[in-house]
């Protein structure tokens, strides 16, 4: 336990799925927050070694990457996050194995928290229809026609998918992912 968290989460095992261009806010305060809780978390992405970030306006920061995408399972782990950015979700929409992943766990009822473009991997997992949902304002028609409702608030819950708009949201964003896993085994 930190000073600036507690040992809610002790336990508990935290999926972040990014490539290079996840918006380094996105992952890092997250993980930085569940951690903080006493999460476990791991990094997952398409290659081994480490991913870049994007900060804004420029590339950011590297991460190091805990696991690749084909060495997962849903089992390991207690909750998702996939980051936005807008390169990182429209790479890893293209891969299989990352959208197979994405279903699966929508599907297994576990809390997937996805944030700004994030949404666009929940769209190619087919899972959105009949959801309400919020993303980067750009993704609004996106998700319209993928059948789901676009909002425009900090953060909407529906069911097990917590969607946030930006990095300005991630304080609520943590929150809810945190309310989601709190008391579930």
């Amino acid at each position: 336990m930190s000073i600036f968290g507690s040992n809610d989460l002790k336990g508990k095992k935290i999926a972040i799925v990014a490539t290079d261009g996840f918006e380094q806010s996105e992952l890092e305060k997250p993980k930085k927050f569940l951690e903080g809780e006493g999460a476990e978390t791991h990094v997952i992405s398409l290659k081994s070694g480490s991913i870049k970030g994007w900060d804004e306006k420029d590339w950011g920061d590297k991460v190091e990457v805990d696991k690749v995408i084909g060495d997962v399972k849903v089992a390991e782990y207690d909750a998702l996050v996939l980051p936005g950015g807008q390169m990182n979700p429209d790479v890893l929409r293209t891969e299989p194995e990352v959208i197979s992943f994405i279903g699966e766990f929508v599907r297994s009822g576990k809390p997937v928290a996805a944030i700004c473009h994030g949404p666009w991997t929940l769209i190619e997992a087919d899972v959105v229809r009949g959801k309400q949902l919020t993303s980067w304002p750009s993704l609004k028609t996106d998700i319209k026609n993928a059948g789901g409702r676009w909002i425009d608030e900090t953060v909407v819950v529906d069911g097990n998918i917590i969607t946030s708009r930006n990095p300005q949201d991630i304080p609520n964003f943590n929150d809810k992912i945190k309310e989601a896993l709190v008391g579930k085994n």
